[in-house]
């Protein structure tokens, strides 16, 4: 039996998580010395060390089956790493691994095995294969019925994904509404899904926006409100101009083909990732002093 005091004493001697920490003392009989060299020999702390290091390169990718579907996004440090086939296999392993488990909260996705694996060890494998932080920074996992379709759509290698939800039957317009989204980056479905908050704070940036234009306090509410309306059709989904017909909104464009958008999920790598600045130079320079 492994005691809670050990496994924070290895814990705390090498960074590494407490899952991993039990499983180096269970293969080890509780030896302390050799727990660490397991971790160590298995790419366990190396990985740990890298784990501070910002992942904002990466792919977003999705997986379909059946009813269900997986979008999510894996990061990695560089863009090079991204394109490497070993990280991709990683991606498409997470993906079966989520979409084949009975898992429905986002946040126990790393707990989804693929044979015997869970996704965390496998990102922790690849992090010591690879040599590079990786992590599973988003994932949704959404669900049709038999009478609704999956679109879905991949751009630019993964750099953007986009999965959505229509009623009707026509794969072809779930694809095109899929590539609006990708090249337009709706918010919203509709307004009804805008957030009440969000709007209020735009509409009161509007009001000192028009306040300060010097146009007359008696005709700011009707200025106000259609630069409202305006803002409103850019963000939601069905009411902008449909990119291949901008004689159509996006929803009228489905109602055309007898569809109907039930939801959307839309992933850019690296979104609301603070990128560190890299001085190339000065990088190499400590390369070669090092």
């Amino acid at each position: 039996m492994i005691s809670a005091k050990l496994v924070k004493e290895l814990r705390e001697m090498t960074g590494a998580g407490m899952m991993d920490c039990k499983k180096a003392l269970v293969e080890t009989n509780g030896d302390l010395e050799a727990a660490v060299v397991w971790l160590r020999e298995n790419g366990i702390t190396k990985a740990q060390k890298k784990a501070g290091r910002v992942a904002a390169e990466g792919v977003c990718a999705f997986v379909v089956k059946g009813n269900k579907a997986v979008i999510y996004e894996v990061n990695s440090e560089t863009d090079f790493v991204a394109r490497n086939e070993v990280f991709q296999n990683l991606v498409s392993n997470i993906g079966e691994a989520i979409v084949n488990s009975d898992i429905t909260n986002p946040e126990e996705a790393v707990n989804a095995k693929l044979g015997e694996e869970t996704v965390q060890e496998m990102l922790v494998n690849g992090i010591a294969t690879i040599g590079e932080n990786l992590t599973l920074r988003r994932v949704n996992i959404v669900e049709k019925t038999d009478d609704q379709i999956f679109g879905t759509y991949s751009h630019n290698n993964g750099m953007i994904a986009v999965l959505t939800v229509l009623e009707g039957n026509n794969e072809e317009v779930a694809k095109d509404v899929c590539m609006h989204i990708a090249a337009m980056n709706p918010k919203y479905l509709d307004r009804s899904s805008v957030d009440a908050e969000y709007l209020e704070q735009e509409r009161q940036i509007l009001v000192n926006e028009t306040l300060n234009e010097g146009k007359p306090e008696h005709i700011v509410d009707k200025i106000v409100e259609g630069k409202v309306q305006k803002l409103l059709k850019g963000i939601c989904l069905v009411d902008q101009e449909f990119v291949k017909d901008p004689d159509l909104t996006v929803g009228k464009y489905a109602e055309k083909h007898n569809s109907k958008i039930i939801s959307f999920v839309r992933l850019e790598v690296g979104e609301g990732i603070e990128k560190k600045a890299e001085d190339f130079a000065a990088e190499v320079m400590a390369a070669v002093n090092a």
